[in-house]
Formats: C-alpha cells, structure tokens, sequence
C-alpha cells in the first residue's frame, strides 16, 4: 500500500535551522563542536564509524550533562554491504545488586519510582554498570578506518583547551546547581567561584583531558579492567553512602549485537532496535495501526489527524508497560506487537477507550536527558546512535581522580520486588531510545533520532509520518510540532495551539509546553548519492556536509606543460 500525495498546504511552523547537502558525507549532532570532530575524521579519510566515535568522545566533553563514559546507549549501524547491526550498550545492573536495595516512598503512580534519600537518582548508589566506551571502541575498531587515538584527539583538545559555554549548558547547571554543588569536584569545573557557569564562560576539563589521553592509548580496557575503571570504583566505595560497582563488574561488562525489528509502512521499511529498546516494537506498531487511516488527507495539525496521533500513541504505551523488558529476562512478544493483525485489534481499542487510560498500572520514569547523533560517509555507512548517562550529570558528582561523570541509571529500574523491571544482576531496562533508519526497496532513505526519554519513540513516529505522509521536507519533519501522551493528559507544542480548543472539546486535557522531547537531527538519502542534513531548534544540533574532495589520482597543475607520464608516482 502506497500514501496518495499529500495536498499541498502551508506549514503551522517556521523553521529555525537550515539543512546541509553533501556527498562526500554528513554528520549531524547536538553540538557544534560534536560535529566538527566528526567531520574533521571524514576528512582526515575515515568513514561513517570513525565520525560517530570522534563526535560521542567530543560530546562526552562539550554536552557533560547528557553524555559519558561513565554512561550507556544504542548505535545502530548501518554498513556499506546493508548490513544493520544494533550495538546495545546500555548500562546494566551490577552483581550484587539485589531488588530490595532501595527503599521505595510508595505505591502511589506519582511516587512509585521514588526511593528514600534519592538513592536512586543521585550518588554512589545509583550507578549502573556502564556500556559506552565499550561500545564506542567496538564500533570503530571493528568497522573504521583510523586509529583509535585519531578520533580521541578532538575531544582530548576540547578538554584541555576548553571551549564556550552554551546557554544549553549554563541552563543545565543552573537546573541542578545544588546537588552540582554538593560535589567538591563538580562544584570546581561547573560553579567556579560557588555560581554557575555563564554562557561564553570557556570551560576546561583538565583532568578529564588527562583520563581521555589513556583512553586514546589503552582504548576501552581504560576503564574496563584499566586505572580509570579502578579509580571509579574506589570514588564509589570511598562514597559516604557506598554503591555496589566493581572492577569486575567491568571487566566482565560485554555489548550485545543485536539484530533490528524491520516493520513495513506503506512502501517503507522501517529499521528498529528490539528489545530492552522499545522503539522497534513500538513505532512499528503504531506506523501498522495508522496505515488504516488517511492521516494525509487530514491534514498536519488538524484536530481530527492530532486525535488520531494521541490514540495511537496511548494504546501503544499501554503495550510497552504490559509487555517492555531485557529479553534475558523477559518474554518480550515482538512478533505479535508487530504483526498488521495485531494492528487490527488494536484499531478495536482505539474506537472502545473513548481517550480514557484502560491501564492504571504506574507510569514509568525515563530520563529525558540524553544525546543523538546521525552519521553517513559516501561508502554508505550509516550510523544513528542515541546514548546517555541518564539524568542531567548522571549521578551528579565527579570521579575525582579521573574527572569522570558516572551514570544514574539505576533510576530507571523498578524499586519495587517482584515485578519485570525489577532490579536483578546484569538486567537491562527498557529504553525509548529510537536510533532509526528508513529504508525503500532496501536502500536507505532517511535516518534519525533524538534524545527525550519517554517522548523519544513516540516523537520519532510522528516525524517518520511528517516524511512519508505529509511529504515534508527533512528540515520540515524534524522541527515540526509534537505531541506526546501516556494516556492521560495530552502535552501539545506551541505551532498546535489552534487545534487546542478541539482538542479540548474532544475530552483531552491539554497540556501545552515549551517542547516537547529533545533536538531531533537526521539525514536523508537521495538515489544519486546527494546526501542532506538536518538539525532542529530544541538543541544545539548543528549539522555538516562534506562536499568536493581530493583530486583524481595522477592529477597534476603545470601552467606550461602537460604532466610526464613516467614522472607519477605509484598509487
């Protein structure tokens, strides 16, 4: 089934940010600086993977609140031969870890994820078992081009050069300036003089540049089963309320291959991760539940086509807290959720529910802090990779003889026994992390992601639906206005402000906010090898292309006289 051509109709929006176009290759991030160094390694001659690790080892220094080594995520590969590979590198829970660690506030929905004295969310005792490094490292010695230490460089220059503050940044801290404050060595780097950074302010990370410097030289065993590994586990034992990390919790720590969930929509095939990732399942899902409507004829931000979007989103977060979980532990039903005839039974509940929430189980908390980026190389590598260190500065203080910032993931597991998101040694929990790639008759069409928590899948279905059934441009898709909803209060972006009233009468309680999720960036592919770029307003995305190159081999400038052809050198 293929969508009828959208009418053309003006935009309820402007765009903020223009897109890039290239052949030679594009890198899209959330930082300025994250996207030079990864176009800095495509021009030293690397390709797509080579890019995406110099871009996530830069960003662990020019975006410290959403990302680290200390941290976890996905990247979901693309290689030249079309061969997609998921790098599941999210942090796990450690082997003494058990599900009575934490003492849970409540039952109560609102309160149900909350433990006494934050134990959870802040300190020794909410650091996870971290993936990045280890699947960073992977990634580009299994599939780059460059050494290792080539695409550590910029970051390692960043660190101890500094760089300018970002009003993105100085917010961030700002926000959590009192726990930032507790930490004497957070406190140091981020409120020097006991205020928090300023935008302009330039930042430098001495010590940090020192641990990245071992990193360039030992690659990940640096921290799994190496001096910064050591030296984490020592802040955490040595911490006024001990947490459970260890070096062999490291060392034993391995990145999963996984292979992605491919949904179809309308001609498309959509590319996912699986499971603990929710994205896969669930955007297929909703992408099968919609193509029984005509959301084009609709019309972007008309009441009927924002009713149909809510629905659909409601019921499939109404799936994902029945059925999300690690599949090491957890019977995931991936076939089922994907199926079209599940789609169909699925459709029933929409017209049944009347917008009402059918599951009252509790509401699950994901940190909406977090960090995307898009890569792709003329070979035809892609990579989209979202990782974290989960809430803003992770566990909110600094590994004080390595300057690393350690995840606070062990908020994301359920503090209550029993249940499938409880905690249990080496379990994974579910993540809307939605690293996605678009593909028609096999070849890739678009890639995308951003970073959002629980708004992530659901903001990255309505932007795959902007492409395809509205026919917008990438710029358009990636900036347009959002909406997102678990099933009660329906939260909608400023350009859906007319469709308010409708909305309203229709029984949703509407909630407007500033945005919703985070900077969503992306590339498109053109069948003639034309790549574009795009970044949205909600980050500091900034996207680059890579046009011209270097010059055909043999090619010599004499102004008087042709080459001589036995001058040349050997290929």
């Amino acid at each position: 089934m293929t969508s009828p051509t959208p009418p053309q109709r003006s935009l309820p929006f402007t765009c903020d940010k223009t897109p890039v176009t290239g052949r030679s290759g594009v890198v899209v991030t959330n930082h300025p600086l994250g996207t030079a160094a990864g176009a800095e390694m495509l021009a030293a001659g690397g390709n797509a993977f080579d890019a995406a690790a110099a871009s996530l080892l830069a960003l662990t220094v020019v975006e410290p609140m959403m990302v680290g080594v200390g941290g976890g995520g996905l990247s979901h590969l693309r290689l030249a031969n079309g061969q997609h590979i998921v790098i599941d590198a999210l942090s796990c829970a450690a082997q003494s870890m058990t599900p009575t660690i934490y003492e849970p506030l409540s039952d109560e929905p609102a309160l149900y994820m909350d433990v006494k004295g934050r134990r959870n969310l802040v300190g020794a005792t909410s650091v996870a078992v971290p993936g990045n490094l280890l699947g960073w490292h992977g990634m580009q010695t299994r599939f780059g081009k460059l050494p290792f230490a080539d695409v550590v460089a910029p970051a390692i220059r960043l660190a101890k050069s500094g760089f300018s503050v970002t009003n993105y940044l100085a917010g961030a801290v700002r926000e959590h300036a009192a726990d930032l404050a507790a930490d004497p060595t957070m406190r140091a780097v981020f409120l020097p003089d006991g205020t928090p950074v300023k935008a302009g302010t330039r930042l430098r990370q001495p010590l940090y540049g020192e641990s990245l410097e071992l990193i360039a030289r030992d690659g990940a065993a640096a921290l799994h089963g190496g001096a910064l590994g050591a030296a984490l586990v020592r802040a955490i034992a040595n911490s006024p309320d001990p947490g459970w990390l260890t070096e062999a919790d490291l060392r034993d720590y391995r990145t999963i291959d996984r292979a992605p969930i491919v949904g179809s929509y309308r001609g498309f095939e959509i590319v996912g991760p699986p499971p603990p990732a929710s994205s896969g399942v669930h955007v297929t899902q909703m992408l099968n539940m919609l193509e029984s409507f005509d959301i084009g004829a609709m019309g972007f931000g008309s009441t009927e086509s924002l009713r149909v979007l809510a629905e659909i989103i409601r019921v499939a977060f109404e799936d994902r807290r029945r059925f999300s979980g690690d599949p090491a532990f957890v019977d995931v039903p991936v076939e089922r959720l994907t199926s079209k005839s599940y789609a169909h039974e699925c459709i029933d509940r929409l017209a049944s529910s009347g917008g009402a929430l059918s599951d009252l189980r509790p509401l699950l908390r994901e940190s909406q802090d977090t960090t995307h980026i898009t890569v792709a190389d003329k070979d035809g590598n892609i990579v989209a990779a979202t990782h974290t260190i989960n809430g803003l500065f992770g566990a909110r203080f600094m590994d004080p003889e390595t300057g690393v910032i350690p995840n606070n993931y062990m908020s994301n597991f359920d503090p209550h026994p029993g249940h499938a998101l409880s905690i249990q040694p080496g379990k994974r929990v579910p993540t809307s992390m939605a690293p996605m790639i678009v593909r028609k008759d096999t070849k890739p069409v678009f890639a995308l992601g951003m970073p959002g928590g629980l708004r992530i899948f659901p903001s990255v279905f309505q932007s795959i639906v902007n492409l395809i059934d509205h026919g917008m441009t990438l710029q358009d898709a990636v900036e347009a206005p959002r909406l997102w909803t678990q099933g009660q209060e329906l939260e909608i972006e400023p350009a859906y402000e007319p469709a308010r009233a409708g909305l309203e009468a229709a029984g949703y309680d509407v909630r407007p906010k500033p945005h919703i999720g985070g900077g969503m960036n992306a590339i498109s592919f053109s069948p003639d090898g034309m790549m574009e770029g795009a970044a949205c307003w909600r980050a500091d995305g900034t996207a680059v292309a890579l046009g011209g190159g270097l010059a055909k081999p043999g090619v010599r400038f004499w102004p008087d006289k042709a080459p001589d052809p036995s001058s040349e050198e050997p290929e």
